[in-house]
């Protein structure tokens, strides 16, 4: 198994610093990784930057793990739920120019006046769109479980099952099953032979008193975001189930906390490396 970055796990740090995408390549090469994950929304030129990160890329040895599109597909007008659609096409074809065969696919969340029903009707039918193109460029859709109509393993595999396209997979994040009150382990052995993208991270409950806003669960928990390994998640018992499964492909870090972004994904490297070799 391989280990990557999220461009996105450095927020803090592209925010305080004004960091481009060469920035975050150069301190991914600094820390040794094998591959980084890049996110639709960095780009302030795509066409004139993705040469440019594709001949840091080879000149480095990195390699693009995945590339992420932030769609929607939860839309009550048929127009807006096209470009939704054409956006996730459009990132298919992104993927491609920087090697790599996989985009991280959102699927969306209700909004006022929208229903439950409706929402997953029309994921199923965004995906399927998508999924014409994706079969024919060899391009796999990882979904991830995100919010309230894909958070949960049981809603993924539904979603995966109903799509049926040997390119509609999951990308598996560890930590935000924590948000729908699911195990993380649970969550696994149901998706295990759909993953073809891991967000590796980790939340901890958030402690009385304490003047840091998290993330709200379902049930209204505040989860903060922490080096892997400080949280709930059992991520030992994950990694030796991904090489029990044969997985052989990214672990990609992906850090939501509030320590500094650059020091945490260091120590979060530093740990997955260690645990692979371990498993």
């Amino acid at each position: 198994m391989k280990v990557s970055v999220s461009m996105y796990s450095l927020a803090s740090t592209i925010k305080e610093e004004q960091w481009g995408i060469i920035d975050f390549l150069d301190y991914a090469r600094e820390i040794g990784l094998d591959g980084v994950e890049l996110l639709d929304f960095y780009w302030t030129d795509k066409e004139r930057e993705i040469p440019e990160v594709n001949h840091y890329l080879e000149q480095h040895g990195l390699i693009v793990s995945a590339y992420d599109v932030s769609n929607d597909f939860v839309k009550s007008d048929a127009e807006e739920r096209k470009a939704e659609i054409q956006k996730v096409i459009d990132a298919i074809y992104t993927a491609k120019d920087l090697g790599t065969n996989i985009v991280r696919t959102f699927c969306g969340d209700v909004k006022q006046g929208e229903t439950f029903k409706d929402g997953e009707k029309w994921i199923v039918e965004g995906l399927r769109e998508a999924a014409k193109v994706a079969e024919k460029e060899e391009v796999y859709l990882a979904v991830e479980n995100h919010g309230l109509l894909a958070g949960k393993s049981e809603q993924v595999a539904k979603m995966i099952k109903e799509v049926n396209s040997p390119y509609v997979t999951s990308t598996f994040d560890t930590g935000n099953f924590l948000l729908v009150h699911e195990e993380p382990e649970d969550a696994f052995d149901r998706l295990k032979s759909s993953i073809s993208h891991v967000h590796f991270k980790d939340f901890r409950e958030k402690e009385v008193g304490e003047q840091l806003t998290g993330f709200k669960s379902v049930k209204g928990v505040e989860l903060i975001g922490v080096v892997p390994g400080d949280g709930q998640v059992n991520l030992q018992k994950i990694v030796q189930g991904l090489k029990d499964n044969g997985y052989q492909d990214f672990l990609s870090i992906e850090y939501e906390g509030f320590d500094d972004a650059k020091e945490a994904n260091k120590e979060a490297v530093s740990r997955l490396r260690d645990l692979i070799g371990k498993v």
